[in-house]
């Protein structure tokens, strides 16, 4: 099982968004995977999102153990990107992802799964740009 530290900061972020409670499955954003909202060959392992869910997604089995007892998921393709130590945290209105190695992402987004789909469904993206 994957471990992850989340910071006190980044909890009251998702509090103040009023996510908590929710299903949260964190993704490598290279453009290939389920929800991916950005990215491509360049950016792999370089841009992550926080996606948010009512209810567990099979696709993401991995569940990733936190300080904060956070329903986080993921899967195995996306653990392939990080080393021991995975922190989040947010500062400065940003959250960031990092772990023993190396600061992987200081711009992780947070995208409504449910939104993300239906948007790809309709040949958009999340922000509404053409696919």
């Amino acid at each position: 099982m994957a471990k992850m530290t989340i910071s006190d900061a980044l909890m009251q972020q998702l509090r103040q968004k009023q996510l908590l409670g929710k299903e949260f499955v964190l993704v490598t954003d290279d453009g290939g995977g389920k929800y991916s909202l950005h990215g491509g060959a360049c950016s792999i392992g370089t841009k992550f999102t926080l996606i948010f869910l009512a209810h567990p997604d099979a696709d993401y089995p991995v569940q990733v153990e936190n300080n904060q007892g956070l329903h986080l998921w993921t899967s195995a393709y996306d653990l392939m990107f990080f080393n021991d130590g995975i922190q989040m945290d947010y500062r400065q209105g940003r959250i960031a992802i990092k772990d023993n190695a190396h600061m992987l992402d200081n711009a992780v987004q947070i995208a409504d799964g449910a939104e993300v789909l239906a948007a790809f469904k309709r040949g958009t993206t999340a922000d509404g740009a053409t696919c």
